[in-house]
């Protein structure tokens, strides 16, 4: 990553870290950036989050490592990761008006994970998210090898976890990542 690049990111990130404090309030960013410093791959998944739209920040840490979590925290799923199954094997599935990748795919090539459905849960304490929109989020093994996946919004002030064939996609659904540092 260019200077100009990992500069203008941690400006970015500490802003924002700083804007939001209820989302971290046992944390300062003197010891979020010795983490980010160290970790040059963290660093590129969450430029990469950030480029897509996802406005990532940090939402805790462990308390036994020290590993700090960032999810993306912006107001609805990230736009540069809609429209997307859920997975290769859906993907593959798909005989024609195949998206341009899935959701796990675009993931792991970020460096990143889609969010738990207990991490969505989780987010949703520190505001409203994805009132318009919908998220993918990691699918039990047992609900994918019946062709299905699963994802949430916010509607009418509550959080919904739905199911969908893991081939279907949506302009208005996407995924939410999570990164450990």
């Amino acid at each position: 990553m260019a200077k100009h690049t990992h500069d203008k990111l941690l400006k970015t990130l500490q802003q924002r870290f700083e804007e939001h404090m209820e989302r971290h309030a046992e944390l300062e960013w003197a010891q979020v950036l010795a983490r980010l410093e160290r970790r040059p791959k963290a660093l590129e998944a969450l430029a990469a989050m950030e480029e897509s739209g996802g406005e990532p920040d940090v939402v805790g840490a462990a308390l036994k490592s020290g590993a700090v979590s960032f999810f993306d925290c912006s107001a609805e799923s990230p736009a540069g990761r809609r429209s997307l199954c859920y997975d290769r094997a859906a993907l593959d599935a798909r005989k024609e008006h195949k998206p341009a990748s899935s959701a796990v795919d675009l993931a792991a090539a970020m460096g990143v994970e889609l969010l738990s459905e207990a991490q969505y849960r989780e987010l949703q304490r520190f505001g409203e998210f994805d009132l318009k929109t919908s998220s993918w989020v990691r699918t039990p093994v047992e609900i994918r090898k019946l062709g299905g996946a699963l994802f949430c919004d916010r509607r009418y002030d509550q959080v919904f976890v739905y199911h969908n064939g893991a081939q279907s996609y949506y302009a208005a659904r996407g995924f939410r990542a999570a990164l450990e540092v």
